[in-house]
């Protein structure tokens, strides 16, 4: 552990008021929340977490200033006092009696030791910077965590790790294996079934951070990429097919992509835009069956100008009006 005032960026005579801006500063940037996707920030955050333990309350920073405990806050020798004692070992040690952030399937999570070591304070600067997001953490007696983030006993906690992996829509039917770097540093080849849905989670066991409560899972979330004609409803998907005009009026065979590859619809004589038609099988896995390719058809006139065309709707208007709009009225 780097020395605090290094961690947080001010000088040894910093007052609090500049200790603390320093800290809300590092702590906009650096949360888990805005870098998503960038897990280095995850051992950053905790840092500086760490420090302000130490700056931000006033007799730890003296005791650190006098050497008697140290970057951690751990005791410098078994004789010194003025900490509780918490039940396990913690990230500072067995002496250590405070709040910690672990990284878990919700994100980060906000832990702390009971009441009467006097660092309410960060919740309150917590709270001051992330407004809604940090859900004003309060703490309570022994491991207890409110706010936004997720509630997790501090003495039986163990640490997970979460990390978002984007795949296409194609391997989200088809399955298939991605790469994966985690926050610990290690890479792992995730197995990816067929019929994720987005959002749905991977577990993998044991590949967290060691912990309190042993040694956490890694938490794999799925996000599909949205696709650039096909919209997933469930197990079904969903395409919009352009047609021409004169293929709606005189009926036609036209090829309709899947994400098996493309196949031929039967447009009907006289089909109108907006039509929908089902092409059974062509969706997404989902329970033993596959979802289905629901089709709806858009006129789609000329590009250039055609002055048959014009004519011909212009003897059509006047030779055989009609209303579409009548059930409208």
């Amino acid at each position: 552990m780097r020395d605090p005032y290094e961690v947080l960026g001010v000088g040894r005579n910093a007052d609090a008021a500049t200790i603390k801006s320093a800290f809300r500063k590092l702590a906009k940037k650096l949360h888990p929340d805005a870098n998503k996707n960038d897990p280095k920030t995850a051992q950053r955050f905790a840092e500086i977490n760490t420090a302000y333990e130490i700056l931000g309350e006033e007799a730890k920073r003296k005791a650190f200033d006098r050497g008697e405990i140290d970057a951690e806050g751990k005791p410098r020798f078994s004789g010194f006092e003025g900490f509780g004692r918490a039940r396990g070992a913690g990230r500072a040690g067995p002496d250590f009696d405070g709040e910690q952030f672990s990284f878990g399937p919700g994100g980060f999570r906000h832990s702390r030791g009971r009441r009467g070591t006097g660092f309410d304070n960060i919740e309150d600067v917590l709270s001051g910077v992330f407004g809604s997001m940090s859900g004003g953490i309060r703490g309570q007696a022994r491991g207890n965590v409110r706010g936004g983030f997720e509630p997790e006993d501090f003495e039986t906690a163990s640490s997970d790790v979460a990390v978002a992996v984007t795949i296409t829509l194609a391997e989200a039917a088809k399955g298939g294996s991605r790469r994966v770097h985690l926050p610990t540093g290690k890479e792992v080849d995730v197995k990816i079934p067929a019929g994720l849905a987005d959002g749905r989670q991977i577990r993998l066991k044991g590949l967290g951070l060691a912990g309190p409560g042993g040694v956490g899972d890694a938490l794999i979330t799925i996000r599909i990429a949205p696709h650039p004609f096909f919209k997933v409803d469930g197990a079904d998907l969903r395409v919009d097919l352009p047609i021409a005009l004169y293929e709606a009026v005189l009926g036609a065979k036209v090829r309709v992509p899947t994400l098996d590859g493309a196949v031929e619809l039967n447009l009907p004589a006289g089909t109108s835009g907006g039509r929908t038609f089902r092409v059974r099988g062509k969706g997404m896995p989902a329970e033993g069956r596959k979802g289905d390719l629901y089709v709806t058809v858009q006129i789609v006139l000329p590009e250039k100008d055609d002055s048959g065309l014009d004519e011909l709707m212009r003897d059509w208007r006047d030779r055989r009006p009609y209303d579409p709009r009548r059930d409208l009225k």
